[in-house]
């Protein structure tokens, strides 16, 4: 019987672990994770926000300062009395009324053009079926890597040979084909559902149909983005429209300023340059303040297919 009993009793249950050391493990976990978003992410964020940054808070600064203040030994980080006399005096030096009218009208027509060749030229990549469609695309890319100073010469034989220079149209025509917008778009075309395109051809909508009423709408958040930056290098275009560009009331904004180069060697006039700097800057900061998240979403859709 006593034997029978023993052998019938059940074993002893192992022991369960304490349960404050599986909380202080996974507050050490989530400290861990927490640390490593820390140094992973925002560390690298905030020093590469601050990078880009600085400069550009220091040139505003150093345009609302006097001239001593900026030429000083011991650094001066905020103006002591602050003065828009530099942009007075920047605005008397240079005309940027007219410079302003010469850089909108560039970046509008321009950039207008370049949207439209870009949106057409993608989707005829995409949606139409002809002979040569890979080469054409190759070349695309090609053109991607090759570096814009290389035509600078080729263009300006030409432009000036056909009466361009000095004038809006020598200036807007030899940049009118974009790579990357071509190839942006195309790569997001790609990822459209092609049933809805189907069901529209069904239909009877021709491609400039399908193209208006169905891919263009779908597909704002990227045109969006390849829109501002095309904007954006428009209105910073510097080097193309230096060499087409002569006369003073041709001018553009970023070519504009150095008609003030004859300060440079004054260094009482750092204030009149940092200020002719702000006012090229400033609009294209307020259009990409207002629409980054444009941007980010245009740039993101369609990375996963």
């Amino acid at each position: 019987m006593s034997a029978t009993l023993l052998t019938e009793r059940p074993a002893p249950a192992a022991p369960a672990a304490p349960e404050p050391r599986r909380g202080r493990r996974r507050a050490g976990l989530e400290r861990e994770s927490t640390a490593s978003m820390v140094l992973g992410g925002y560390l690298p964020l905030v020093l590469a926000t601050l990078i880009i940054a600085l400069p550009l808070l220091w040139m505003v600064l150093g345009s609302l300062k006097t001239s001593g203040e900026v030429i000083s030994r011991d650094i001066v980080w905020l103006p002591g009395s602050p003065s828009l006399d530099a942009y007075a005096e920047a605005s008397r030096r240079v005309d940027f009324p007219r410079l302003f009218w010469n850089s909108t009208l560039v970046t509008l027509i321009g950039g207008g053009i370049k949207v439209i060749l870009a949106i057409t030229t993608a989707y005829a990549l995409v949606f139409v079926r002809f002979p040569f469609k890979r080469v054409i695309f190759a070349g695309i890319l090609v053109a991607l890597m090759v570096p814009p100073q290389v035509s600078l010469l080729p263009n300006y034989v030409l432009i000036a040979g056909l009466g361009g220079a000095n004038t809006y149209w020598g200036i807007i025509l030899p940049g009118l084909g974009t790579a990357f917008g071509t190839f942006l778009l195309r790569q997001h075309f790609l990822s459209l559902p092609a049933e809805i395109l189907e069901a529209a051809e069904l239909d009877g909508a021709g491609h400039l149909r399908r193209l208006v009423s169905i891919v263009v709408p779908i597909s704002t958040p990227t045109i969006a983005t390849v829109a501002l930056v095309t904007l954006v290098n428009e209105w910073n275009d510097y080097i193309w429209p230096l060499i087409i560009t002569s006369d003073d009331q041709m001018m553009t904004l970023p070519v504009g300023l150095t008609l003030l180069k004859n300060l440079e060697g004054d260094p009482s006039s750092y204030p009149i340059l940092m200020a002719g700097a702000v006012v090229v800057i400033v609009p294209v900061l307020i259009v990409f303040m207002f629409l980054q998240r444009s941007i980010v979403a245009g740039l993101t859709q369609g990375a996963v297919k």
